[in-house]
């Protein structure tokens, strides 16, 4: 088997000198802007570019910023804000604005609520920017007095949240990149990373939490060990490679070729992705959600977490969600598969790196 074990994505982000061209393109159209002048239209950016400007633009425009995200096919930055002037100052930097209702403070009351009134085995909820809502998932297992409540409490936050019902189940894709196995259970592998100048490899912590030592093979000899795992609340976890096995920076794309990762990054909603897993393989899709909740039952509720509408099923566990040279996720749960479509729930890699003091590599 080739341990191709990181997953890779498949649009690739600006450098550095893009970067440099944001702040130049900033700073000119801020300094020549009078009450004469049209608003600029909004600049083609990509990706990177349109994270840096979101970043800057966030700081820049305070309580008055109420979320942000990417539209891909006009390739530009979408900004919510609560009032005129903040519309010019958003436009001024090359993003698109658009007035809405509900302030980032309204929406994070919102969650505490959810969080405080509404923990449902089987539920889920995440910021949308594009709607300006906390957006709300019930999969088909919540009904009669849960499904109830839920509802009402989603109906006392008024416009500040939706319900919306999915016909899968919540649920961990254990089964099990490339595949590892670990006592009759099988995950994908996620990233290669360099800890402590050693190799070692992610995966889902839901996997690590149940089993110890992992091979390439059912029943082969083992590859790696747990070094570390944190499930639920997050669901990350870390393998130290033993023995000689080849452990590039790359993720399989079953096609008989890779892709090479090179660093980590932050996602962002409407970006294009790609998820690598060992059931089914490669798909795409975009980013729908962040810092998104999931309850999965049996308390485990896990937090923080990028959604998708990327499809994965059972042994997809711990796979790569990437876009070109940068790695976002590891597969964590979701609903529905990849025959009738679905929803998919990563944890971000850099919160995993962090965490460990490791580095893709």
């Amino acid at each position: 088997m080739k341990h191709r074990r990181i997953p890779r994505r498949r649009a690739a982000l600006a450098g550095a000198g893009a970067v440099a061209l944001i702040g130049a393109a900033v700073t000119f159209q801020t300094a020549n802007a009078s009450d004469d002048t049209p608003d600029p239209a909004p600049d083609r950016l990509s990706v990177a570019q349109a994270g840096k400007l979101a970043s800057s633009l966030g700081k820049e425009l305070g309580a008055d910023a109420a979320g942000t995200y990417y539209d891909a096919e006009a390739r530009q930055l979408v900004v919510n804000v609560l009032d005129k002037s903040a519309v010019r100052t958003a436009e001024s930097a090359g993003a698109k604005a658009r007035l809405v209702e509900n302030s980032l403070a309204e929406l994070k009351s919102a969650r505490a609520t959810l969080s405080d009134k509404a923990s449902i085995p089987g539920t889920s909820w995440a910021t949308d920017p594009a709607s300006n809502k906390v957006v709300v998932t019930a999969d088909r297992t919540v009904k009669g007095a849960e499904l109830k409540r839920l509802t009402e409490v989603v109906e006392k936050l008024g416009g500040t949240a939706e319900l919306q019902r999915t016909k899968g189940e919540f649920k961990p894709f254990v089964a099990g990149g490339d595949a590892i196995f670990g006592g009759g259970s099988r995950c994908s592998l996620g990233f290669n990373v360099v800890k402590d100048g050693a190799p070692h490899f992610l995966t889902a912590g839901h996997c690590t939490e149940s089993v110890t030592s992992w091979s390439d093979k059912q029943g082969g000899p083992a590859i790696g060990e747990n070094v570390g795992s944190s499930f639920p609340d997050n669901d990350y976890g870390l393998v130290k490679y033993s023995g000689d096995t080849p452990h590039p920076s790359e993720v399989n794309l079953y096609n008989g070729s890779t892709q090479k990762i090179t660093k980590a990054g932050e996602a962002t909603v409407g970006q294009q992705v790609q998820r690598s897993g060992s059931t089914t393989q490669l798909h795409d899709g975009k980013v729908t959600g962040l810092n998104a909740t999931v309850n999965y039952g049996n308390g485990d509720v896990v937090n923080g977490l990028i959604q998708t509408d990327v499809c994965a099923e059972p042994g997809d566990s711990g796979g790569a969600l990437f876009a070109g040279d940068t790695a976002l996720g590891l597969t964590s749960g979701g609903s529905g598969d990849c025959t009738s479509g679905g929803e998919t729930f990563f944890q971000p890699v850099p919160e995993a790196l962090e965490a460990y003091g490791a580095q893709i590599g």
